[in-house]
């Protein structure tokens, strides 16, 4: 058996170990009073990135949806198919919660994507969904600069759903933009006083 494969099994049994088994366990609380997370995260499908991991979350901490580039799409109502927008409507409207993290990272190939997608047409979906963060001013040697500003246009997409918006301006819920670097494991916030992304601390607040 390849070892990658062989880990997983591994990492499924101390899961079960830690989690599962016991008349106490987390797993079996969950099951009995459901799913209440009050934090939302949308990140990217980038295997580096997982969000549980980075934040060291248990089950139940997080609900999150994750694809390519961590995307928010604008608010739309037709007879095609919106995973996200699905996603977003059941974490914020359904399960309330109040804080909504767009977790982006460095060295995004969604962005790759969405930089060199000249070169890139041939496939069936990536172009078409990265081609809904607009980046007129970005430098197409920058990925990390463009996958920042493409959370401030994922932000300003959230704004178009009008329950996100509605508790927004109500602070029900509270919109963060975090960036976080591959290579040192570091996340960085948007700070709007600045118009910057800076080291996350104790002291985050939301944009």
């Amino acid at each position: 058996m390849e070892k990658s494969f062989l880990k997983v099994l591994q990492g499924y049994q101390s899961f079960r170990e830690k989690y599962a088994l016991g008349d106490t366990s987390v797993m079996q609380y969950l099951s009995h009073y459901g799913q209440q997370p009050k934090i939302m995260v949308v990140a990217c499908c980038d295997s580096r990135v997982d969000p549980a991991l980075i934040l060291q979350c248990d089950p139940g901490d997080l609900f999150v949806v994750r694809n390519v580039a961590n995307i928010i799409p604008p608010y739309e109502i037709d007879e095609a198919h919106h995973g996200t927008s699905a996603a977003l409507e059941f974490g914020v409207r359904f399960l309330e919660v109040n804080h909504l993290i767009l977790l982006g990272h460095s060295q995004c190939g969604g962005i790759q994507a969405l930089l060199n997608s000249q070169n890139t047409n041939n496939n069936d979906f990536i172009t078409n969904w990265v081609s809904l963060i607009k980046t007129p001013i970005c430098d197409l040697n920058d990925t990390d600069s463009c996958a920042k500003q493409a959370l401030n246009q994922s932000y300003q997409n959230c704004l178009t759903f009008p329950w996100i918006k509605d508790k927004v301006i109500q602070k029900k819920l509270f919109i963060h933009l975090w960036f976080f670097d591959i290579k040192t494991g570091q996340i960085f916030t948007y700070s709007n006083v600045g118009e910057e992304y800076l080291p996350l601390d104790s002291n985050e607040q939301s944009i």
